[in-house]
């Protein structure tokens, strides 16, 4: 398995993709690919990375830019992450997610949030962190990891995208 950034000709894989990783979790909406395509028309997806086995992509991480109320600069958002169903529970996600982080450490960003299992995600250094704040979410499934700086106290907003 390999990671690498996502290439041209790579969308209608990853739109099936995360469809299929989605498909039966109860927490999702079923939207997920959606907000990933309507990202990449944005130009949103700061980040986008896929985890690929034999010419297959099997994983797929977007990050995007978050605002936050308080004008802190350089907070991304990780999200959609997508596994294919097969190949879940076999560390793809795991190092879908190290990858992402290094990217973001590269890029000199301050911090990322998401929005998800607080026992999956903190062995990666996220945890809920009540400076940050999404309106209408459980507290202790928005997550957050400082990269770089002081933590910020606002709100965050997410791209438009995620209303797709």
């Amino acid at each position: 398995m390999q990671i690498r950034s996502e290439r041209p000709g790579d969308a209608h894989a990853i739109h099936a993709l995360t469809r299929d990783a989605f498909e039966h979790a109860p927490h999702s909406s079923h939207t997920e690919q959606h907000i990933v395509d309507a990202l990449r028309d944005a130009g949103a997806l700061a980040v986008s990375l896929v985890a690929e086995d034999s010419g297959a992509i099997i994983g797929h991480v977007a990050l995007s830019p978050v605002q936050l109320s308080d004008g802190s600069e350089g907070w991304y958002g990780l999200g959609p992450i997508s596994v294919s169903p097969e190949r879940q529970g076999q560390g793809v996600g795991g190092a879908l997610m190290k990858a992402a982080m290094e990217s973001l450490e590269a890029m000199g960003a301050a911090g990322c949030v998401l929005l998800g299992d607080p026992a999956y995600y903190g062995r990666f250094g996220f945890h809920a962190e009540p400076r940050l704040r999404l309106a209408g979410v459980p507290a202790e499934y928005f997550q957050a990891r400082l990269l770089r700086g002081e933590w910020p106290d606002a709100e965050v907003t997410y791209h438009a995208s995620f209303s797709a």
